[in-house]
């Protein structure tokens, strides 16, 4: 789904200080981030969202003695083309590695990723955070496979069951995992978004939070001044939005912080948000990589990507959606509002630039498309692709309204019909002959049907109560069914009821 807006507005983060001693956060992100590819990691299972649980499985995602994992290229290629974007470093070998864990929705009990050898590191992100902009450093981005989904409780008749589906295992995951170089909760998530705008520019990532395919875990301590050790970290795990993620943060800060003033420890663990009651809560202790046991797969080669195969994916590198914005408002003349929203994702900009070229209008085309399209695409839960209203459709309804042939309520009839139907606009207008009423005669017959009808707003505004004349217009309107010059009927109206 598309949001209204693509960048997100954080408070400004305040420092957090006891009277006697100040502590000064430290944070590091681990985005996990789904790849667009239609078959798993590692067999040839469907990734689509929604099906019946377990329906898209195989011996080789539920970990079947005997069966052997086979690497998808296209989601190797998508990781490149992350890392890349992300100005990181790709290692010509990279080396997959058993993590082992034992959780009910792990099939194996391990996961399958990169832990000495991953696929690139270094890079960064530039993000505006609250204090102006700041470059946040990359460790690393590695793949791995998803593991499944934990159902708790799904009615109040199995309230203490936890069921299992196993259809997100084995999807093709990234971890881009930054250095500890955020010191607030705001720049956190800026952060957080700055990633997933870059991965859904690219198209690697959908960047839907709600079904799980963009999440985030964070890592917080706490240090007295700088040049302090760092204190004790927290891991808050699989936080799926931006507001969640600055909210977690900041509650984190201030409860070890809280803790650290009133002579208790921040013990080292793994934590989960809870969003209904707005705090972190405890989910086990925190493991060391030691307690993964990490060992080469024996079931893969390691990944040996050539320079040329490296080459090839950088010459079909996405413009970023910086460079886009840029571009959109120097071409077109878009405020900086307007170009953030069409570059939410690659297929929205082609939208806006295919519909003003048919209809040379870059400013009211943006506003269209902002309002009523990605109003009523959010409304339905839909993506521009799914949009029956074409760029040369929209481009004739922004004509008609330009060349005053309808009014403005007439055009979001027609295009609330071409949403649901398609079709062009001069076509909807012609067949419910829903053109401008221009006639001065005919406006002045509706206009005095509507005086008469109305004599107690109309004795008010001789009276002196003007405010009633935005109704009376409006009265007129909706007699005319929104087809009648606006402008004409004021004149008239005013004509009419002066004393």
């Amino acid at each position: 789904m598309l949001n209204a807006e693509v960048r997100v507005q954080f408070r400004p983060y305040f420092s957090i200080q006891h009277p006697a001693l100040p502590y000064l956060p430290t944070i590091g992100l681990e985005v996990h981030a789904q790849l667009l590819t239609s078959s798993k990691i590692f067999c040839g299972c469907s990734t689509s969202y929604g099906a019946a649980p377990n329906t898209q499985v195989c011996p080789v995602c539920l970990g079947f003695p005997g069966t052997l994992p086979v690497l998808n290229r296209r989601a190797v290629e998508h990781a490149i083309r992350a890392a890349l974007a992300l100005e990181c470093t790709v290692h010509p070998v990279s080396v997959f590695a058993r993590k082992h864990y034992f959780y009910p929705d792990l099939p194996k009990g391990y996961q399958i990723s990169q832990h000495a050898q991953p696929l690139a590191s270094g890079g960064h992100v530039t993000v505006d955070g609250p204090d102006g902009q700041r470059r946040i450093r990359l460790a690393r981005l590695h793949m791995e496979e998803d593991a499944g989904k934990s159902l708790h409780g799904e009615s109040a008749e199995k309230a203490a069951t936890t069921a299992i589906d196993f259809n997100r295992s084995g999807v093709p995951l990234i971890e881009i995992v930054t250095e500890p170089d955020i010191d607030s909760a705001a720049l956190a998530a800026a952060c957080f978004s700055r990633i997933r705008e870059v991965l859904v520019a690219l198209g690697v990532n959908d960047g839907n939070m709600e079904q799980g395919s963009l999440r985030c875990d964070a890592n917080v301590s706490v240090r007295p001044l700088p040049g302090a050790p760092l204190g004790v970290k927290t891991e808050t795990k699989n936080i799926n939005s931006f507001r969640y993620v600055q909210r977690a943060i900041q509650f984190e800060i201030e409860r070890q912080i809280d803790l650290l003033t009133t002579g208790g420890l921040v013990e080292a663990e793994t934590r989960l948000w809870d969003s209904s009651s707005g705090r972190t809560v405890s989910m086990r202790g925190k493991e060391e990589a030691h307690d993964y046991r990490y060992l080469p797969e024996p079931d893969l080669a390691p990944v040996q990507v050539t320079e040329a195969f490296v080459d090839e994916l950088r010459k079909t590198k996405t413009a970023l959606p910086e460079r886009t914005r840029e571009r959109l408002v120097e071409q077109y003349g878009l405020p900086a509002y307007d170009a953030g929203v069409l570059t939410q994702s690659s297929a929205l900009t082609a939208y806006f630039e295919q519909t003003v070229a048919a209809s040379g209008s870059p400013k009211p085309t943006s506003n269209w498309i902002m309002v009523e399209v990605l109003g009523r695409l959010n409304a339905e839960g839909l993506e521009i692709g799914d949009l029956r209203i074409t760029p040369d459709a929209l481009a004739g309804l922004i004509r008609l309204v330009e060349s005053g042939r309808i009014t403005g309520p007439t055009a979001k009839l027609v295009f609330e019909r071409m949403f649901v139907e398609g079709g062009s606009a001069e076509a909807i207008v012609e067949a419910g002959g829903l053109a401008r009423v221009d006639d001065e005669g005919a406006i002045e017959v509706m206009v005095r049907a509507t005086l008469a009808a109305n004599p107690t707003p109309v004795a008010q505004y001789r009276a002196g109560k003007k405010q009633t004349f935005g109704f009376l217009v409006g009265q007129v309107m909706k007699a005319s069914g929104g087809k009648a010059d606006p402008e004409k009927v004021a004149t008239i109206v005013r004509r009419l009821i002066e004393p």
